[in-house]
């Protein structure tokens, strides 16, 4: 922070942060005021925390795998277990808490977190399944434009899914799944690189499907620029946000995206294997020449239980819908979503910017040659996470973080993915993180 500055109430009345402008300092003392002065900090409060072998909360960087359990979801579970134990089949149809416009409720707010409109929103299925459905739509190869561009280490199920396309499809993946190329010894994408191989492959690619947030490097893709640039060569463009919702701003709808997916179990905290969100831009929402598979939630609503009239596409999203909603699933959604509706997602990514520039300061002050972080330094170009690749290290690096109560998440073969997140870690936490890794190295 800068010093004589103002207490961090600020953070919720200003534009993003500029990062260059702050002063941090290497001391807990510097850290414990910092969470004194933070507004988001009640926030904390409002989960359960891991306990570690000591019986003590956990300090916990590992919401970009799965986020911890906020408090009120076993509230929300329970109410849904009560009225199905006291209402049975009458619980679909409650006047209070009605099961069959349930995830209608929820849209509003997660429409809010990804920057588009409600009508462009729904919560179904899980990400991959989600994904599939939408590359049904969406992958469309005809003549010479037949090739989906992805980024270099996209995440394993996403490049199962489109592989499984081109093979529907009759295409080899050899030759029609491309990679944006990587400069040698470079981690991260280039906006160069991105923009000249669309330009050059543009007219021979029919769909572009990235990570909005890469998975393993923490890169923020610049989601706005990749589809102008796809779109002016007629290209489909499709962003899969598992790492990105939550954890940055996004603006889905003003961006021009076609579609995008998303888990809720990382920055969402909705719990393991929870059910997932999904965009369609509105462009196309009453576009009947787009395939789709059918299913009975996708059929006017207002008719549904009718049963006996052909398939009537509901507007927007909702068409792309196949079942009815698993209620159990979409009440942890309900009670995080309330959580960050409470917070904004504008403050959450300004303390964002603080916790991850100071983890940066505190790593840099450790002046270990070892230790290399390769997420960009940008505050752009990265969110919560910090990947930490430290040069001849091993797990065993790992084992002991979690053996002091620190739990972070490993990726062969040396890599520390570190990520302090804004609604329920905080700053003398990351200086914990710093001091026990510093031990450890040393």
């Amino acid at each position: 922070m800068k010093k004589n500055n103002p207490s961090l109430p600020f953070l919720k009345n200003m534009q993003l942060l500029d990062l260059s402008k702050l002063v941090f300092d290497n001391s807990r003392a510097f850290a414990q005021k910092m969470d004194e002065e933070d507004p988001l900090a009640i926030y904390k409060e409002h989960f359960n925390f891991p306990i570690d072998k000591e019986g003590k909360k956990s300090i916990y960087f590992c919401g970009n795998s799965l986020g911890i359990q906020p408090k009120t979801a076993q509230k929300e579970v329970d109410k849904v277990m009560d009225q199905w134990k006291n209402a049975a089949v009458k619980g679909h149809f409650d006047k209070e808490n009605a099961w069959v416009p349930f995830h209608l409720t929820l849209k509003e707010m997660m429409s809010k977190i990804v920057g588009a409109h409600a009508s462009e929103v729904t919560i179904m299925n899980t990400l991959s399944v989600n994904l599939h459905l939408m590359l049904t739509s969406f992958y469309r190869p005809t003549g010479k434009r037949t090739k989906i561009l992805v980024e270099p280490d996209i995440f394993p199920s996403d490049r199962y899914a489109l592989e499984s396309h081109l093979h529907w499809h009759g295409y080899n993946i050899k030759d029609h799944l491309i990679h944006i190329p990587k400069a040698e010894y470079q981690e991260n994408l280039r906006k160069g690189d991105i923009k000249k191989i669309i330009d050059e492959q543009g007219d021979e690619i029919a769909l572009i499907m990235l990570g909005g947030v890469n998975y393993y490097t923490g890169q923020i893709l610049n989601i706005r620029e990749i589809t102008e640039w796809g779109h002016e060569k007629g290209c489909t463009v499709g962003f899969d946000l598992a790492h990105a919702a939550g954890n940055i701003p996004l603006n889905l709808h003003d961006d021009g995206v076609d579609f995008a997916v998303w888990c809720t179990y990382k920055y969402l905290n909705s719990g393991p294997g929870s059910i997932a969100g999904a965009f369609v831009h509105e462009k196309h929402g009453s576009d009947q020449s787009i395939p789709k598979f059918k299913g009975w939630w996708g059929h006017n609503a207002e008719i549904r239980f009718g049963m006996r009239e052909d398939f009537d596409p509901m507007p927007g999203i909702e068409s792309w819908q196949i079942s009815c909603q698993p209620i159990l699933s979409l009440a942890p959604v309900k009670a995080a979503l309330e959580i960050f509706d409470q917070a904004g997602m504008k403050a959450l990514r300004n303390k964002s910017i603080l916790l991850t520039g100071y983890l940066e300061f505190l790593l840099a002050e450790l002046n270990n040659k070892k230790i290399k972080i390769i997420t960009p330094n940008l505050q752009l170009e990265r969110g919560c996470q910090l990947s930490i690749l430290i040069e001849e290290g091993d797990k065993s690096i790992y084992n002991k973080l979690i053996e002091q109560g620190i739990v972070v998440d490993w990726r062969n073969p040396n890599v520390i993915r570190v990520a302090p997140t804004p609604l329920y870690n905080g700053f003398e936490e990351v200086f914990t993180f710093v001091q026990a890794l510093k031990m450890i190295l040393n």
